[in-house]
């Protein structure tokens, strides 16, 4: 009799809960890894997009959004907890010293479980798989617990659900191209090369397969009834996977797509320009499904009407791998500033995984070697700053710091990223040594570089011209 009283205090406690949220919008979240915005919809010319384009046809497509870390646990860190990933630990790609969230932290996924929404986090397929997708997150949590299950058909009837849905493209390794891309732009900063041409048609296949993966969820949506009270947030979680892109704090690595559909509350066919974050996820999607926001988020519903966008954007960088770092960024409409707090580390120092997939990393080197292509970007040192006008250098290749027609803009945006720091109570400055074995974590990293060469029948110790001559016979390219 004491347990039947307990089951329906249980009952009485969730049921308004469920009742309250039977009526409300669903949300999916479609979150692609590594994604820059090389989509139709976004004018990029040559790649087929269909059901993205469909989709930003039905919506809104943001021109202007921005993760605040260019690779993928730091930037979901910050979008599920709504607050920099430097606030809440979890800055170091894959932190080894993982810990629980901070008291004052909750997550997305927390609060609309708790407003009585069925959580998922899956691939999006009609037939659920037996694993949850990817999450990726830099804390202690089991995903199992932290989900309700990877797909909504798990829910209890009439319940809404809020969906995750991870699809793999285009992060490498990428699919192979069966066709030629020929009027699709590769930025400038790269060497024209027939191994630059061949890694960027593969990126841009991937991106194609993506599509489909989109448009079977869409499709899904529809089928099944869902889609006209379904809030559709579309995004990469950060920027794409290249030399410059990934893992750095130019627009390669931190511009993603942004694109939102729910019909009758998003107006459709629009652009909006305003400048947005990935952190701007939470409280658009908890205001979406009713539910109260923290009053510590740092981001802001996208369709709050007194929403203006950002006036500022920041970001930063951490170790990735075995690629110790630390930078932060201050991003406006016109100006990016960047602060390099290692100088003295190159920007092409070794990554296992860059060297391991990158070819154009590879390319880079050897054609600077033999003196036939060169760039800042290969320098053995970085400046301290960096600062671009985006306007007239809108691919961040002219240096603005030294130039004295700019001091005063920089010493703006120096003071800006000061502030910053202290206000977000910035972790990155705390030296990881001292809670974790960074010796045994490089050595770790080595080990998987090497036997990811071996496997190639290459030494990790390859020479960067014998390793191109690799690439060349991989890319099935002619080479220069």
């Amino acid at each position: 009799m004491k347990l039947i009283k307990k089951l329906l205090l249980l009952l009485a406690l969730v049921s308004p809960a469920l009742a309250a949220a039977a009526d409300r919008p669903n949300v999916v979240w479609i979150v692609s890894d590594d994604l820059g915005p090389e989509l139709g919809c976004y004018g990029y010319p040559d790649v087929a997009t269909p059901n993205l384009d469909r989709l930003a046809k039905e919506g809104t497509r943001f021109t202007n959004a921005f993760s605040t870390a260019p690779v993928c646990s730091a930037s979901r860190t910050a979008f599920q907890t709504g607050l920099y990933q430097t606030t809440v630990g979890g800055h170091h790609h894959d932190t080894r010293d993982k810990k629980p969230l901070p008291d004052f932290v909750t997550t997305v996924t927390d609060l609309m479980h708790d407003a009585g929404y069925f959580v998922s986090n899956g691939r999006g397929g009609k037939e659920p798989e037996k694993k949850l997708a990817k999450s990726h997150l830099n804390w202690v949590y089991d995903a199992r617990e932290f989900f309700d299950g990877n797909d909504w058909t798990q829910r209890k009837d009439g319940q809404p659900f809020f969906a995750q849905i991870q699809i793999k493209e285009p992060h490498r390794t990428f699919v192979t191209a069966t066709k030629k891309y020929p009027n699709a732009p590769i930025p400038p900063y790269y060497p024209e090369h027939p191994v630059t041409t061949a890694d960027w048609a593969n990126y841009l296949a991937s991106i194609e397969v993506l599509d489909e993966k989109v448009g079977a969820v869409l499709d899904r949506l529809d089928e099944e009834g869902f889609a006209e009270n379904t809030l559709v947030l579309f995004f990469g979680d950060h920027g794409r996977p290249h030399v410059r892109g990934k893992q750095w704090l130019y627009d390669g690595g931190l511009l993603v797509p942004l694109i939102a559909r729910w019909p009758g509350k998003v107006e459709e066919g629009k652009v909006d320009h305003r400048l947005v974050s990935l952190i701007d996820m939470m409280p658009t999607t908890l205001a979406a499904g009713g539910v109260e926001a923290p009053e510590n988020l740092v981001g802001a519903d996208l369709f709050d009407p007194a929403f203006g966008g950002h006036e500022k954007l920041f970001a930063a960088r951490d170790r990735c791998g075995d690629a110790p770092d630390r930078i932060r960024s201050v991003r406006t409409f016109d100006f990016k500033y960047i602060r390099n707090f290692h100088p003295e580390i190159p920007y092409m120092q070794h990554s296992g995984y860059k060297r391991s997939v990158y070819p154009v990393d590879t390319l880079m080197r050897v054609l600077h070697e033999e003196g036939k292509w060169t760039s800042p970007f290969m320098a053995e040192t970085r400046p301290e700053e960096e600062l671009y006008d985006l306007k007239a250098d809108p691919n961040e290749m002219n240096n603005l710091a030294a130039d004295p027609e700019y001091a005063e803009t920089l010493a703006g945006f120096r003071g800006d990223l000061d502030e910053w720091m202290v206000e977000t109570k910035d972790l990155g400055a705390v030296d990881e040594s001292l809670t974790v074995d960074l010796e045994k974590v490089m050595a770790e990293k080595w080990a998987t570089y090497d036997r990811t060469m071996r496997k190639r029948g290459l030494s990790a110790e390859v020479s960067d011209r014998e390793y191109l001559d690799w690439w060349i016979k991989e890319l099935g390219v002619e080479g220069e």
